[in-house]
This record gives structure tokens, C-alpha cells and sequence, in this order.
């Protein structure tokens, strides 16, 4: 069984405030850091009914605060949206608070819509329209920013350094993220520790995966390419009860695809109600027979299939259970229960 991981996206139920899936995402951070579970990443959305994970630095802190072992992460920042400076200085700050737990995934994507994307770039006038082609400069802004001695700028003639923090003594490890193969080329280009998004997109894996390790340049800090498989996961005591569990997320994602309205996550009982509509229902079965949806024994042998086929030892388990009517608006057990069924 390769090491598991956790990815969250801070889900928001119908019944639940944004307060209230901050509180479950803690508790499930919780369960993780006591299960051994390697590392717990927080996403990147905005504006999105379904999704409380708008800004990773914030519930980085939260969860690290909250656990005492797992490495805690960002699964990414989707650095066009900020100033390389501030994320630098985000994530130096986070890595001197808990050094040696820190991870930096970085992406390309808006991670939202239009209309919030320029909100993000042009509010505060910090980012350019040119943010996404300038993306591997950033990259290395970042890297170099973090760094204890920081870097050097001329300016009127004059150098200055810039540091992310006065008195950094280490360095987030840091992580390029995408769902193409453009992040691919650019970390191997760069020597740096690449994920794929197979529990986006889950296609085109293989094929990222091998152009990234075969075009692989070590560098100082990462000598041989290292990656892992992301993937979603709803677990229970039998299979009927895991598919029954994973419907409202498999009804949030035909809306993603479809370009339906957005809307808080079903409880399992008003997914049931609404149903697949059959024109959907295609859609439907391609994207579970994609995730590992199924009873204790069925899910950690897919597990351990995916990781052999790929080629990795690490799993990061996006955890897509629903929750049943009258669930504890502070908790996500169904999602608890899929790592720690996953763990045995």
C-alpha cells in the first residue's frame, strides 16, 4: 500500500455555514494527522457556492495549528492571481511557524470564473494581464525570495536584497501542480517535484507523468523526479453505501462540466431525490469508474493498483463522501470514515 495523503477543497453543504465546513475541515485534519496520513493540502477556488478554500495560507495556518505531525500544504496557489512577493512571504512565514511541515504546490490555473479572476488580478493592482505567459519567472521569484539570503535588485543604481522574511533557516518544500503538461515540461525543466491532477481531469495522466520523468534535469534540491497520484475517494462498509455517498459531489461535478448554475453541496438524501438526469448519466459513470468509489477491501486494493500503474508511492485521497440529513453541520464523518478505512 503506497503512503496516503489528503487533498480538501473545504466543502460547503446545504446545511452547513462557511464557519461550520472550516470546523469539518479541521476535525478531518484531525483524523489524518492521527491516521499517519503524509500530508494534507488545501485548494484554490473562488466564488464557488460548494468550496470554502479561497485562501490556502489562512487554512494552512488553521490546520497546522490544529496537528502536530502531517505536512500541510497548498494543492496550489495559483500564483497569476498574486504577487510572487506575497505568496513568498506567506509561505516563509508559514515554514518558520512549522518548520520542516510546509509545502508550496504551485499552479497556473484561476482556479474561477472570469469576472473574480480580474478581481483577483486588478483589485488591489498587484498583478498584470500578463501574469499567466510570465509564469515561470514568478516560479523562480518565488524560489528565490524564500531563500534565507534572499535576492538581489538593482534599482537606480543601487542593489537591494529582498527577503520573504528577515530570518528564514528553512524553506518550504515546493511543488509544481497542473491538469496539462504544461507544468510538466516547466518542472522538469527546472528540477522540481511535479503532480498531476487525475482527480480533476483523469485523463492524460500517463502521458504528463512520462514527459515529465523523462525529461527530467536535477537540480540542487531534487535529484531524481519525484511525484505522486491524486485521486477522489468515497469509502464505506459496502459499495451500494460508498455509491450512495458519492452522488451529490458526482452531481457537482456534471454541473461543473455542463455549465449549470453552481450550488451548495446535496445532502446525499436531496441527491437521491434530484437523480442523474439521463442525459447525464454517461458522464456520470465515466467519472466514477475514474475515482475510487467502492468497501474497504475493493478501495485500498484500487489504491495500491493506481499507484502501481503510475508508478508512484504516494496517493493524495480527495475524500468526496457526502453527508446524510442531520449530520452534525460541524462534521464530515463519511469523509472521516474514507481515510480511516482507507488507513487500516
Amino acid at each position: 500500500m503506497p503512503a496516503l495523503s489528503v487533498l480538501d477543497l473545504v466543502p460547503v453543504r446545504s446545511d452547513q455555514t462557511t464557519g461550520d465546513a472550516i470546523a469539518a475541515t479541521l476535525a478531518l485534519a484531525r483524523v489524518a494527522d492521527d491516521l499517519g496520513f503524509r500530508r494534507y493540502w488545501l485548494a484554490e477556488h473562488h466564488n464557488m457556492p460548494a468550496v470554502a478554500a479561497t485562501n490556502p495560507p489562512v487554512l494552512i495556518s488553521m490546520v497546522a495549528g490544529a496537528t502536530s505531525r502531517i505536512r500541510v500544504g497548498s494543492g496550489g496557489v495559483m500564483l497569476p492571481n498574486h504577487a510572487p512577493l506575497v505568496v513568498a512571504e506567506q509561505f516563509a512565514l508559514l515554514e518558520a511557524a512549522y518548520p520542516g511541515r510546509v509545502d508550496l504546490g504551485i499552479g497556473r490555473a484561476p482556479g474561477t470564473d472570469p469576472v473574480t479572476s480580474w478581481a483577483l488580478r486588478h483589485g488591489a493592482g498587484g498583478v498584470t494581464d500578463e501574469a499567466v505567459s510570465l509564469f515561470p519567472e514568478y516560479v523562480d521569484n518565488v524560489l528565490a525570495m524564500m531563500e534565507p539570503e534572499g535576492v538581489g535588485l538593482a534599482v537606480q543604481g543601487r542593489r537591494h536584497v529582498l527577503r520573504a522574511t528577515p530570518a528564514a533557516t528553512s524553506v518550504p518544500q515546493i511543488w509544481l501542480l497542473g491538469s496539462s503538461d504544461y507544468s510538466a515540461r516547466l518542472a522538469a525543466e527546472k528540477g522540481m517535484p511535479y503532480v498531476f491532477a487525475h482527480h480533476f481531469s483523469g485523463e492524460g495522466t500517463a502521458e504528463a507523468l512520462e514527459l515529465y520523468r523523462s525529461r527530467f534535469v536535477p537540480s540542487p534540491e531534487l535529484a531524481e523526479p519525484r511525484t505522486f497520484l491524486t485521486v477522489n475517494a468515497c469509502v464505506a462498509d459496502t459499495a451500494e453505501e460508498a455509491q450512495r455517498l458519492a452522488l451529490p459531489q458526482l452531481l457537482q461535478m456534471v454541473a461543473l462540466r455542463t455549465g449549470q448554475p453552481l450550488t451548495p453541496q446535496r445532502t446525499v438524501e436531496d441527491a437521491e431525490r434530484e437523480g442523474v438526469p439521463d442525459a447525464h448519466r454517461g458522464l456520470v459513470q465515466a467519472m466514477a469508474a475514474r475515482w475510487v468509489i467502492g468497501g474497504p477491501e475493493q478501495a485500498r486494493a484500487r489504491v495500491a493498483e493506481l499507484a502501481a500503474t503510475y508508478g508512484v508511492d504516494e496517493v493524495m485521497v480527495h475524500p468526496v463522501a457526502g453527508a446524510l440529513a442531520g449530520t452534525d453541520p460541524a462534521s464530515g464523518p463519511a469523509r472521516e470514515e474514507t481515510l480511516r478505512l482507507l488507513a487500516k
